[in-house]
């Protein structure tokens, strides 16, 4: 393969219009949405007095949605037209960063008041995940569906650079306010991609029909496949414990190194970096993700963790979450094309549902337990104990695979 061809196959999504509208938006309202996360983590963290806790219970109301609507949101993306429902939900999501902007520019904003918008923004991203994730197989057919999956973590992580970044300049300058105020604006761009689009260009389905028990068979079509229930147990986990890292960095960098808002905002991107260069791996893999492929790129993660969380220096750490990045990102898109590709259209919304559930319903959990570990270990002990829980997830994984498999060599050279 040429260079030419594989940076082709690479970006092969993006010669398709309606996806063209929307991961253009979608960069631009997402370097928004990082700018916020930097700036509502600083601002809990001032609001409380630093203290790790307050963190921790702002993400659990952020994700905490997740475990209530996200498969409600599934069976929508099934039901309804996903343009108009992720457009509904992105004005949602917009409101909430207008209403903590004018909060905080006026010195109004409390933690409660913070924590309230916490959960009401959760609540709209708990819909929109699983219908926009399932919004790509119908941009751009399932023939591509794995390159947009990896554009699209590109895209993601892009954002992630810049928007840090940033945030931690104009946190410096000008407050965490006008940060929120920025956020609001974008959504503009993403609005904008949306209304854009050709319905007539999109890659007809069948829609389910509004019928009681909907969700219901989500659910059964996963139970009946061990392969989904072994991937989707381990993606639990690692996402967890591991991939926590919108509240690790802040702890990192103001508990471990005594640092500011900019210096957290440069760990984010540094992770973002890595997250970056993972992308260009996934995106040139084509066909459905092997189990195995998900296993090693965990392994790799939480190796990689692990060692970012005992690094001396705060150099050192920035240097460390570059792989650390990567490993997320090769994990999290062969995850997520595995299960998309692994199930029939008309069933992809709710079994997506499901996959953002696992993905982010255990934040609720992990959140208040790792600001817990921070406050009682120190600082370092989110991100090894991530790191080691998350290697220890996928040993156990390898093992149930390896049993399984003798057994059924086992069952195929018995006797008749």
């Amino acid at each position: 393969m040429t260079a030419e061809t594989a940076t082709t196959t690479m970006f092969a999504s993006l010669r398709i219009r309606n996806y063209r509208l929307f991961a253009s938006g979608q960069v631009v309202s997402l370097v928004g949405t990082w700018m916020q996360r930097v700036a509502q983590d600083w601002l809990v963290l001032n609001l409380s007095g630093g203290s790790p806790v307050a963190l921790g219970v702002a993400a659990a109301l952020q994700f905490g949605p997740t475990l209530l609507l996200s498969l409600a949101g599934g069976a929508l993306a099934d039901r309804y037209d996903k343009r108009r429902v992720l457009m509904g939900l992105q004005v949602g999501m917009g409101l909430c960063a207008l209403v903590l902007g004018v909060l905080d520019v006026t010195g109004t904003a409390t933690l409660g008041l913070v924590y309230l918008l916490c959960f009401l923004n959760g609540c709209f991203s708990a819909v929109d995940a699983p219908v926009r994730q399932s919004f790509a197989g119908e941009m751009v057919g399932p023939g591509s569906l794995q390159n947009a999956v990896a554009l699209n973590s590109m895209t993601f992580n892009t954002a992630r650079i810049v928007g840090p970044a940033v945030a931690g300049l104009m946190i410096a300058a000008v407050g965490t306010g006008w940060v929120f105020l920025v956020n609001f604006a974008t959504f503009a761009a993403v609005l904008t991609g949306l209304a854009l689009m050709r319905p007539g260009d999109m890659f007809a389905y069948e829609r389910v029909a509004r019928a009681k028990g909907a969700i219901r068979d989500g659910l059964r079509e996963v139970r009946g496949r061990p392969d989904l229930v072994l991937l989707l147990t381990v993606v639990f986990f690692v996402s967890t414990f591991g991939i926590n890292f919108f509240m690790t960095l802040a702890i990192t960098a103001r508990l471990v190194f005594d640092r500011g808002a900019e210096s957290y905002g440069l760990l984010t991107s540094a992770l973002a970096v890595g997250c970056l260069l993972g992308t260009f791996v996934a995106a040139r893999r084509a066909g459905r993700p092997r189990l195995r492929t998900v296993l090693l790129a965990g392994l790799f993660f939480g190796v990689a963790e692990l060692f970012t969380g005992v690094m001396p220096t705060y150099a050192l750490t920035a240097l460390l979450l570059v792989p650390t990045g990567l490993g997320q990102l090769v994990f999290t898109t062969a995850a997520n094309s595995a299960v998309q590709l692994g199930v029939s259209e008309s069933m992809r919304g709710r079994v997506m549902g499901l996959y953002v559930l696992v993905l982010l319903g255990g934040t609720p959990l992990g959140g208040p337990v790792l600001g817990w570990m921070a406050d009682a270990w120190g600082g370092r002990a989110p991100l090894v104990i991530g790191g080691v829980l998350t290697v220890a997830t996928v040993v156990v994984a390898a093992g149930v695979v390896t049993w399984q498999a003798r057994r059924a060599r086992a069952a195929a050279a018995a006797p008749a």
